[in-house]
């Protein structure tokens, strides 16, 4: 072997020892993606049974933030028409059963009063004549007032004490009339949004007045439709107000029966209306539940529109 030879042989074997196997650092990223990938997983793990977690104990006691107190509101409209000249009464201010309201002017329904009561009167007198003039043709003897005439008497007699009767009804009407010039409150309650005023004249059946009840607050709680399959009246409901965070125990008092859908509305030409939606997503309906409130601290003041958190507790599975 030539000294070239070798020297050939022993650079080539330098050479070979000089060049890397494979890229440089690559079990070290290897080892960082195998960790990036399992923390990955793991985060998706975990979230998932946090998700799974959350949506079994909202399934067991489903809740809410869509809670809006309510409260029925009478509506008050005069009976008779005139002038207000009484309203003792200011906006937002609270009202017993039967406390004044406002005063429509009496004096013509006074005046329709004395005038009925007088017409009765009349009619009383005519009718007590009438029949006092038929009785005495009827003692008297076919040969000195005939049939015919005794009937005629009879009937006008009749058709007396129909008028007084007719008399009576006018007066019955016209002492309505004048109660109903005095507007009280049917319930305990507030006034709310007066826009009467002293001086106004008031109509028939025009709105007057609105009275907040105050014995029929309750809340309307809107779940989704998939979490009212446990749900039962009866079920202990908690209610959290939105205004200053308050919690009020009430139960479940009803479910309401029925929606509104869009799709079961016809067009002007009687056709169905049928509105696009994704088949890959539905969105689940959000059904009323009548919460009952059990009881209502003194220091609390409900408003109707008010916000409020519902959790329901199922009592059965």
């Amino acid at each position: 072997m030539s000294a070239s030879d070798a020297n050939g042989r022993h650079d080539a074997a330098e050479s070979a020892r000089s060049v890397p196997i494979g890229p440089p650092g690559d079990g070290t990223s290897r080892a960082g993606t195998a960790r990036r990938v399992a923390t990955t997983a793991l985060a998706v793990l975990l979230a998932a049974l946090a998700a799974w977690f959350a949506w079994q104990a909202y399934m067991a006691s489903p809740w809410t933030r869509d809670g809006v107190v309510r409260a029925y509101v009478v509506t008050i409209a005069p009976e008779v028409a005139g002038r207000i000249v009484a309203l003792p009464i200011a906006d937002n201010q609270f009202v017993r059963r039967g406390e004044l309201l406002l005063r429509i002017d009496p004096t013509n329904y006074r005046i329709a009063v004395s005038l009925a009561e007088a017409a009765l009167l009349q009619a009383q007198a005519n009718a007590d004549n009438a029949v006092h003039e038929s009785q005495r043709r009827q003692r008297l003897t076919d040969i000195a007032v005939s049939a015919e005439e005794q009937q005629t008497f009879a009937t006008r007699a009749a058709m007396a004490r129909a008028q007084v009767q007719q008399a009576q009804a006018n007066l019955d009407q016209a002492r309505a009339n004048l109660e109903r010039t005095e507007i009280r409150a049917p319930v305990d309650g507030w006034v709310t949004n007066l826009s009467a005023r002293l001086g106004d004249y008031a109509t028939v059946g025009a709105l007057r007045i609105s009275l907040v009840d105050a014995a029929s607050f309750w809340v309307d709680g809107y779940f989704e439709e998939t979490a009212l399959a446990s749900v039962r009246e009866g079920d202990a409901a908690t209610i959290k107000l939105m205004s200053h965070g308050e919690v009020l125990r009430g139960h479940v008092d009803s479910i309401a029966r029925g929606i509104a859908v869009a799709n079961a509305q016809p067009t002007q030409q009687g056709l169905a209306t049928v509105n696009p939606i994704f088949t890959w997503v539905r969105l689940a309906q959000r059904i009323p539940v009548r919460i009952h409130i059990d009881q209502v601290p003194e220091a609390t003041r409900l408003a109707a529109g008010m916000t409020a958190t519902v959790q329901l507790t199922p009592r059965h599975p």
